[in-house]
């Protein structure tokens, strides 16, 4: 009988050895099954707000009482006839802002809220009129929000 260098028979020390590299074969293919089905698309479950669902833009820059852009104002966007705000973001470094809304003909009202809000130099701003947007179809609109 020819035994293995710890004292093992040779049929016992080459299954062994062939269960292993069939339980690291096993592995290895779940391994890259699993890689493979977390990299590919899912079929038939769209995101409802995915990137394929058409959108318009709402496009705006909040302007101060001395006709430059303001930063960090509160905007707020809420369908014309609805009461409940929608969309609340706040305007950028260059005083601007942009929402994506859903596609069709919707009337929407855009307004600064600016309440607690005040100027590097301790004025408080007052806010001005509400802006009225007419939005069709998948179209980027742009307007500016005044503040008094």
């Amino acid at each position: 009988m020819v035994t293995t260098p710890k004292g093992l028979p040779h049929q016992l020390f080459h299954s062994v050895f062939s269960a292993f590299r069939l339980r690291t074969i096993f592995l290895g293919l779940c391994c890259f099954a699993l890689c493979l089905s977390q990299s590919m698309p899912a079929r038939g479950r769209a995101k409802p707000d995915g990137p394929d669902k058409p959108y318009a833009l709402i496009f705006g820059t909040v302007w101060g009482p001395d006709n430059l852009p303001v930063y960090g104002v509160t905007v707020k966007i809420r369908r014309a006839n609805e009461k409940k705000t929608r969309w609340e973001l706040y305007s950028d470094h260059q005083g601007e802002f942009a929402q994506r809304v859903p596609a069709g003909k919707v009337d929407y009202v855009v307004w600064a809220d600016v309440k607690g809000f005040k100027l590097a130099d301790g004025k408080h701003l007052q806010p001005g009129e509400p802006v009225q947007v007419h939005v069709e179809y998948d179209e980027r609109v742009d307007i500016g929000v005044h503040l008094k």
